[in-house]
This record gives C-alpha cells, sequence and structure tokens, in this order.
C-alpha cells in the first residue's frame, strides 16, 4: 500500500445544513494529520475569495472536494478522495472501482442530498 496523499484538499459543503455541517467535521476529525484536509462552508466570503469557480449553487447541491492540484470533485465522485485522506480507511476506495459502484453511489449520494433537511431534522 503506498503512502497517503499529503497536500491539502479542501471540502465545501453547505454550512446551513445541519447533516451537512456533522458530516464535514467528522471528515476533518477523521483526516489525516498534517493537514490533508481543510474545510469550508459554502456560502462564506474566504470561499468565495478563494474558490470563485466553485458556485453557490454547485456546493448546496453537493460537496465540492477541491484538490491540490485543482480539479474539484462533486457529490460521490469526491468520496473516494476523501476516503484516501482519512486514516484507516483508503481502502474503501478502491470499492468505487467496481462495476457499477459509481453509478449507485451517484444515485444514493443526490437522494441523500435531496432529502438532506428533512433527514437531518427528522422530519
Amino acid at each position: 500500500m503506498g503512502a497517503p496523499p499529503v497536500a491539502t484538499a479542501v471540502l465545501i459543503y453547505d454550512g446551513e445544513c445541519a447533516m451537512c455541517r456533522a458530516s464535514a467535521l467528522w471528515l476533518m476529525r477523521l483526516a489525516l494529520s498534517g493537514g490533508a484536509l481543510e474545510i469550508l462552508p459554502c456560502r462564506s466570503e474566504p470561499r468565495r475569495a478563494r474558490f470563485p469557480q466553485v458556485s453557490d449553487a454547485a456546493c448546496t447541491t453537493a460537496m465540492q472536494l477541491v484538490l491540490p492540484d485543482g480539479r474539484v470533485l462533486g457529490g460521490a465522485d469526491a468520496v473516494p478522495e476523501l476516503l484516501r485522506r482519512i486514516r484507516g480507511l483508503g481502502w474503501l476506495a478502491a470499492l468505487f472501482a467496481l462495476p457499477g459502484a459509481r453509478p449507485l453511489a451517484r444515485r444514493f449520494y443526490r437522494w441523500v442530498a435531496r432529502n438532506r433537511m428533512r433527514l437531518s431534522c427528522g422530519r
């Protein structure tokens, strides 16, 4: 198994969603030490100043992960890279390479994203 990435990636999340906030903070705590992950709320001025290419609409629809090389991964497509940055969970990223896994993950992510306010409020 190779060394995990050490450069900082930035997770942009919907800071107005309780489930999104809790998930982002959970990921931050689990992320590798050494600055492997930074989190920014979508509607914050620092996010707008640093990542103007990520629209408010994009980051309120799905989490956005800005990689150190500038690529932006959204929603379920960001999950494998996030898993690689979490000690002990990197092996799960390989599951996304299995046939049919990525389309299924995208469908599930879209459902959760559409229902996140209701799910986080327990309504």
